[in-house]
């Protein structure tokens, strides 16, 4: 049988080791100039204004990433009315006011992300097991849906790897029957944030926080 969810970007779902979960986000603020849209589930990226932006807004998407976009609050450039919204649309806000931004950035955050393919090699659960504990890139990583507001972000199974530069870490497979077909795209994973900009050594630049896989 298919599995039902084919992109949906990164779903907080649990915490890295027993401590308590509260898959709680922190407030950064969005350009009110910025017309890139920002979605639900999208992974963001910190600028030198002091402001978040999308996966692949600078850099080719190489700069460390801070988090995980959860949703944001604006002022109505039409109604003056607030607005909170799970994205952003890259208009529409009043210039007087900011753009608040809320992100899951706990560099322990553990997320569950469809795979956006199937692969030889990958095509089994007990393959797609042996790429835990490696690396892997996002196929799709600054899209999503204006209708639902989600990322469209997944994972290539073609990229799974020791290379650190790889933006996600491997950690799991989530059980869910609705998603258990191996044969199609949409095996969901579960993975931390590999470069993550928050972690003790983070930093802008791109690849410094990011570890290598098993070998």
């Amino acid at each position: 049988m298919a599995n039902t969810d084919s992109s949906y970007g990164l779903r907080p779902i649990s915490r890295q080791g027993s401590s308590a979960n509260s898959t709680g986000m922190t407030e950064y603020r969005i350009a009110v100039a910025n017309t890139n849209p920002i979605f639900h589930g999208m992974a963001v990226i910190p600028l030198a204004a002091g402001v978040i932006d999308d996966l692949q807004a600078a850099a080719g998407g190489n700069v460390s990433i801070c988090g995980v976009f959860g949703g944001c609050e604006y002022v109505s450039s039409t109604t003056g009315a607030t607005i909170w919204s799970n994205y952003w649309p890259g208009s529409g806000a009043d210039t007087t006011f900011p753009v608040k931004a809320f992100v899951y950035d706990d560099p322990n955050q553990l997320f569950q992300i469809a795979t956006s393919n199937v692969v030889a090699g990958y095509d089994t659960e007990a393959e797609v097991r042996t790429a835990v504990f490696s690396n892997i890139a996002f196929a799709t990583g600054n899209s999503g849906s204006t209708a639902t507001g989600l990322s469209s972000a997944t994972a290539d199974l073609n990229t799974v790897a020791a290379t650190n530069t790889l933006a996600l870490r491997v950690m799991g497979i989530q059980d869910d029957p609705a998603n258990s077909d191996f044969t199609e795209a949409g095996i969901p994973l579960i993975v931390r944030i590999n470069n993550h900009f928050n972690a003790p050594t983070g930093s802008v630049a791109a690849g410094t926080v990011a570890t290598t896989a098993l070998a």
